[in-house]
């Protein structure tokens, strides 16, 4: 169609929403993380992997997870938590530019999270009703590692968990060959008042956060990205503690239009395509030129990257997809669902009311991914897979629980025992009509 690239050229809205229906969310993941070709064997494979891990933990404590780190990481430990004389010395070693960095962003995520804060204690919804909000009482924090460092994760995470009022939170990360979790990350930490660091990752981290070990604190929840093997985990102990959720690779949609300036629309989708190699990089457009333009643009900024090999096989996998109206481009986001979507039309404000799933929505040229990845305020632990249909990005709600409370007195509970008591009969449970008459009954 314009052929500069081996991105997908789409024309048209129906050829696009078939390319763009998800139906699958664990299979491109299993391609992400090298287990090609997409079988089912494959699959299942991991997945045996990870129940044996997570038995394994379960059963035998911290001895399975000295094991799967030496056998997996190819690091053998002395001990699984960090020292606080290696989150001093993280200090020393880094930069004072980067310290400085991490500790703008905290201040602006914790500002966000700080307005954006939920009532805590007994709140009365009547005279009779109201619900107890209370935060987490620990919170498990998985942060990926090994030969790359992600501290913006870890404040990410770690500050709404605090802003909540979560008691204590417990971090987890991969070592890397020398056995030590990266300085950034433990800054990270420090910087975000993390209170335990643990050097283990894998599924096996997930199991011990979820049943505890000798050494590791049994958490409420856990949190944070990681490989199929870490999300297959966080599915399988779901219901022994709560997950934030299932994240796959990283999402970004542009709708723009014909004013849209190509090189800003292509950086975008090469900083997303950047994360991994099946992350989603799709542009749509009512502009034939711009398509065109991004995609010559794509080429020449691709040559200078250095994650060039990783950014070019998401870009191959990406879309650009050329629609009638803006109305189009709307339907299609709304069906994608993705975790970034950037406006950059004329008029980017108008859109944003109309677009029902998405994890964030940046507005306009001067609100890229890459500033909500690291300092905007907003936590960057978002819906992925078509998951922003119903999920919600990383807030100070979700390390809070509520109890329903009802306290009722003589009259307000006549008044409502008739009704109960009728529904109670209605269902055949006899046993509860009963309970409510021997109150109405009695003087």
């Amino acid at each position: 169609m314009f052929g500069f690239s081996d991105m997908k050229k789409v024309r048209g809205f129906n050829k696009a929403r078939q390319l763009l229906a998800r139906e699958n969310f664990w299979e491109p993941f299993a391609a992400s993380q090298g287990l090609a070709p997409q079988t089912k064997r494959v699959f299942l494979s991991v997945q045996k992997a990870v129940d044996r891990i997570v038995g394994d933990v379960r059963d035998e404590g911290d001895k399975a997870l000295f094991d799967y780190t030496e056998e997996l990481d190819g690091v053998r430990l002395d001990s699984l938590e960090v020292d606080r004389r290696e989150v001093v010395a993280a200090h020393r070693i880094i930069d004072k530019e980067i310290i400085s960095a991490l500790e703008f962003a905290a201040g602006r995520i914790r500002d966000f999270h700080v307005a954006c804060e939920q009532k805590i204690g007994l709140i009365p919804v009547d005279r009779y009703l109201g619900r107890q909000v209370l935060p987490l009482q620990r919170v498990g924090l998985y942060v990926p590692g090994g030969s790359a460092a992600y501290p913006s994760t870890v404040l990410m995470m770690a500050i709404p968990a605090r802003v909540a009022g979560v008691e204590e939170t417990i971090m987890v990360s991969p070592p890397g060959k020398d056995g030590k979790i990266p300085a950034p990350t433990l800054a990270a930490a420090d910087i975000a008042k993390v209170d335990r660091i643990f050097k283990l990752g894998g599924a096996q981290a997930i199991a011990a956060l979820a049943f505890g070990t000798e050494s590791i604190p049994r958490v409420d929840k856990i949190c944070g990205p990681g490989n199929i093997f870490v999300t297959l985990a966080k599915k399988m102990v779901y219901g022994t503690v709560d997950i934030d959720g299932l994240e796959g690779p990283s999402e970004i949609v542009i709708i723009a239009d014909e004013k849209a300036s190509p090189a800003l629309c292509a950086a975008d989708l090469l900083a997303q395509a950047e994360h991994d190699p099946l992350a989603s990089a799709v542009l749509i457009t009512t502009s034939a030129n711009l398509v065109k333009r991004v995609d010559e643009e794509i080429q020449i900024q691709l040559r200078k990257l250095k994650r060039r090999s990783v950014i070019k096989k998401a870009i191959d996998a990406g879309m650009l997809v050329l629609v009638g109206d803006m109305d189009e481009a709307v339907e299609l986001v709304n069906l994608f669902a993705p975790e970034h979507l950037s406006i950059m039309t004329s008029n980017p404000s108008a859109l944003v009311r109309k677009i029902h799933n998405a994890g964030c929505i940046l507005v306009g040229e001067n609100s890229p991914v890459v500033l909500g990845d690291y300092v905007a305020g907003p936590s960057h632990v978002l819906p992925t897979g078509g998951s922003a249909r119903f999920g919600s990005p990383l807030g100070v709600a979700d390390f809070l629980k509520v109890t329903n409370v009802i306290a009722l007195d003589k009259t307000a509970m006549r008044k409502l025992s008739k009704a109960a008591m009728v529904i109670a009969e209605a269902e055949g449970l006899d046993a509860h009509a009963q309970a409510v008459k021997r109150r109405t009954r009695a003087k």
